[in-house]
């Protein structure tokens, strides 16, 4: 059978292999994405993690403490949408393998104790409900309780979880009056703005960091560029809201590749606190 340029292709199926980079378009093979903690090896663009992957790269193997497991959200506005509250905070749960949108806990990084909070977008958004904020001032106590550094991750693009009312608004005052109680102990908190990170956490908790590191890019504001443009009708700068212009704007301290954040903590560890106070 002669050769046809108009033969028909067969095509390749690359489901599970290949993913395409959202920044630079190319074609990447999985694997080396998540040998490069996932962080695409061509563009260096840091892909979105959930929380225990979070985990998993950041504190030292078999280190890792989750505490307030037994904390679970509820129903308390019986509220429905196109889906109820409940139904979508079960699917969340199955999907995800968490109880919320954060997972809390202690162990070491760099053989250096800490607390470490991790929210994930991947519940709802990481949108911040009574949980959320329970659980980040429960850590915060220990924290202070424990002589132990504090570092929260926040990647939470969904803002106050609106199916919980006024609840989950309070959430961003228990928060910070958590967090000062950790400022007035002496002790260090590190806020690590990763993508995205907007609404009421940006407003409380991720902010209030005696050091604010930023992942290359990652997206912090109130609420979002598209938003902004059509209620203000202005045009907004290159960049803007991603960890560089907050950076060059006095918003975040210094930006940190996924690779050198947890050398940085022990940094910031070893330079603001005596050895004797974390231990080794």
């Amino acid at each position: 059978m002669a050769f046809s340029f108009f033969s028909p292709k067969r095509h390749v199926r690359t489901d599970g292999v290949f993913t395409k980079c959202r920044n630079c378009d190319g074609m990447v093979r999985i694997k080396d994405i998540e040998e490069n903690l996932d962080v695409c090896p061509s563009c260096d663009f840091h892909f979105p993690i959930g929380s225990q992957r979070r985990i998993e790269i950041t504190m030292d193997e078999g280190s890792w403490n989750e505490l307030f497991t037994d904390i679970y959200p509820t129903d308390p506005l019986n509220f429905n949408a196109k889906k109820s509250y409940a139904d979508r905070l079960k699917r969340c749960q199955q999907d995800t393998g968490i109880a919320d949108a954060v997972i809390t806990g202690c162990g070491k990084i760099g053989s250096k104790n800490a607390a470490v909070a991790v929210t994930d977008f991947r519940f709802m958004m990481g949108s911040m409900g009574s949980v959320v904020g329970e659980k980040i001032a429960l850590l915060a106590e220990h924290a202070v309780a424990n002589n132990l550094p504090l570092v929260i991750f926040s990647g939470s693009g969904g803002g106050a979880r609106m199916d919980e009312g006024v609840i989950s608004l309070m959430q961003m005052a228990k928060t910070s009056a958590a967090l000062s109680k950790v400022h007035k102990a002496g002790l260090l908190y590190v806020s690590i703005i990763t993508d995205p990170t907007y609404g009421g956490v940006s407003a409380s908790f991720a902010t209030l960091g005696d050091v604010i590191i930023a992942e290359p890019r990652a997206r912090m504001g109130f609420t979002g560029p598209r938003v902004i443009q059509q209620t203000m009708k202005v045009d907004l700068p290159p960049g803007f809201q991603e960890a560089e212009f907050n950076r060059d704007h006095g918003q975040v301290d210094r930006i940190v590749h996924r690779r050198d954040i947890p050398s940085t903590l022990v940094q910031l560890f070893e330079f603001f606190r005596p050895r004797r106070i974390y231990g080794k």
